[in-house]
Parts: structure tokens; sequence; C-alpha cells
């Protein structure tokens, strides 16, 4: 990490950093990141509560099915995706009929960091979910309240920390994916070259904007673990 931001002057990263290409895989990578997980969130958030508050058979199976992505070799994840959302894929032939296409558009990029970050967040949040004091739960229904009243304004406010450190770590996920988007995506600037596809295309062109990219992302990424640590701690 000492040698990225040794290797080339500040002034140098910080000309290489305002290049328009490079501006462009940044908001593109923001933009993506952001709507990522959103949608972790809004999907992640019920598979976790039934993960931690139900009992059913394969209920193991599916927990490790929704790991699988964290482990999972990236680019396998982004073949997989292709097969699924491609032109003559399990669900992209259906969608080729209504004139959608999927694969090299932003949202292959944005299904590439949510099949790969959304497990970050939902652990993160079943862990949050078990470890709660039920007894509070418990008293909102004794006086009558609806389990969407209970977990809206009870649990879900209880949990804020695990759920705050889910979203940060499936950000930063997303913000650092590469294989499964490459794979399935594609790169095209302006539409799919994210920040680590610029990095990767810029070490064979111009290895300064690389660094500039690298560095861009390595504070990033170093800034959100700070910035839960400390949540973590004030909370």
């Amino acid at each position: 990490m000492a040698a990225l931001f040794l290797r080339e002057p500040p002034a140098l990263l910080w000309n290489a950093l305002w290049q328009p290409d490079v501006l462009q895989a940044l908001q593109l990578s923001l933009l993506t990141t952001s709507c990522s997980t959103i949608l972790a969130l809004i999907f992640g958030l019920p598979v976790a509560y039934v993960l931690a508050r139900s009992t059913f058979p394969g209920r193991q199976f599916i927990e490790t099915l929704i790991t699988l992505p964290t482990v999972l070799p990236p680019v396998v994840a982004g073949v997989a995706l292709l097969l699924t959302f491609g032109r003559s894929g399990l669900i992209g032939r259906y969608l080729a009929l209504a004139g959608i296409t999927i694969p090299f558009t932003t949202i292959a990029v944005v299904l590439a960091q949510v099949f790969i970050s959304a497990p970050f967040l939902i652990n993160s949040v079943k862990a949050g979910l078990q470890q709660l004091d039920r007894r509070y739960e418990q008293a909102a229904y004794t006086l009558r309240a609806s389990p969407f009243y209970t977990f809206w304004h009870i649990t879900l406010p209880l949990i804020r920390p695990s759920v705050l450190a889910g979203m940060g770590l499936a950000w930063a996920r997303s913000l650092g994916e590469f294989g499964a988007t490459i794979t399935f995506a594609g790169n095209f600037p302006g539409v799919t070259q994210t920040m680590p596809i610029a990095v990767y295309i810029a070490t064979e062109i111009d290895i300064d904007k690389a660094i500039a990219l690298a560095v861009v992302l390595l504070a990033v990424s170093l800034g959100i673990l700070l910035t839960l640590r400390l949540s973590r701690t004030a909370m």
C-alpha cells in the first residue's frame, strides 16, 4: 500500500486523476456501487430476516448458497450471470423476446456487483438479528403492534449498526469488483468501464494513470473501513 503512495509525486497523481476517462470511470463506479448497495439492501434485508428468525428444511443449504459468491472466483460468477441473462441464457432468452438486453450494459455492472456484494450485507444483518434481545419485540407484540410496525420501529433501529456495516462492506466490495463485471458487462468507457477495469486497462497503457486510479480506490476503501470502525465505536 505504501508503494502506491510513494511511487509517483502527488502532483503527478493529481493531474492523472483529472483526466476525462478517469473521471468517467470514477463517476460510473460511484453510480453503480450506490445502486447495487441499495438493491442489496432491498432484497437482502428480507432474506436476512427469514434466515435469522425461521427454521425450515434446507436452511443451511440456502445459507451456503448465499455465502457462495464470497468464495466463488469472480470470473465464474460472470460466466454464470452471462449464461443466465445472455441472449440465449436461462432468463435472457425471454428478455430478448421483449427487446431487453442486459449483458454489456450498465445494468449488467450493477447485477454483477449485487451478486458479489449482497452476501456481505445479508450475513451482517443476519448476525445483528441473531444477537438482538427479542424481549423488545415481544413487548411490542403484547401491546398489539403489528409485525411490520415492530420491525420498522423496534427491530430495525436496534440492528442499525449491523445494517450500516453491511451496507458499507457491500459498497466497498462493489467498488472493487472486477472479474464478474468484465466477464458479464465487458469494457466500454462510460458504459461498463468501472474503476477496477480502468486500472487494469491503464496498466498496459499509462502506469501513472493506473497508479492514480489505484490510489483513489485504496483511499476510498480505507475511508469506508475507518468509518465503519469509528461508527461501531460511537454506537
